[in-house]
């Protein structure tokens, strides 16, 4: 019986070594994601103390508040990955660990998205009271999703060899 040839992954490294360097890897990309939603969320929550959030109407205070909740989560999922390494490391399941990382900063930067989003909402409402904002927003959105998703995505579909 003739084996499959191994397939390389252009690298010399063991599993360990692998999952050490995504792990560096990761956290480089958290640390970008983390400064963008840490000051959005503290913008956010300086907003309900100044005289102007007395004068926001019901729909926008719902805007304020539902984007609050999203910025906080999206904190905590991009925060996450830092505490489950802290909470597992010495305990030789870095591989599990690096899985579970990226499967949290990637819902942290779809909360980030719908955050960010929310936040044009609200800026922009209150800004302009125009009747475009909602398409604004979403051709901003629209563009976010292609920069942070299709064009990744393209390109790891037109240069990843099967």
């Amino acid at each position: 019986m003739v084996q499959a040839p191994e397939r390389r992954t252009g690298r010399d490294e063991t599993a360990d070594e692998r999952a050490d360097r995504m792990w560096g890897e990761l956290m480089q990309e958290i640390r970008v994601a983390q400064m963008g939603v840490q000051i959005l969320f503290g913008f956010l929550l300086t907003v309900v103390f100044t005289p102007k959030y007395a004068d926001l109407g019901d729909t926008e205070r719902t805007i304020y508040i539902v984007t609050v909740v999203l910025g906080a989560t999206a904190t905590g999922a991009l925060i996450g990955p830092v505490s489950l390494h802290r909470l597992v490391s010495g305990r030789r399941i870095k591989p599990r660990a690096v899985e579970w990382a990226s499967r949290l900063t990637f819902v942290g930067l779809l909360l980030l998205l719908v955050t960010t989003a929310s936040s044009l909402l609200l800026i922009l409402r209150v800004a302009t009271h125009d009747p475009f904002v909602p398409w604004l927003v979403t051709a901003v959105v629209a563009w976010y999703l292609v920069c942070w998703f299709v064009v990744p995505l393209w390109i790891r579909r037109r240069y990843t060899t099967k």
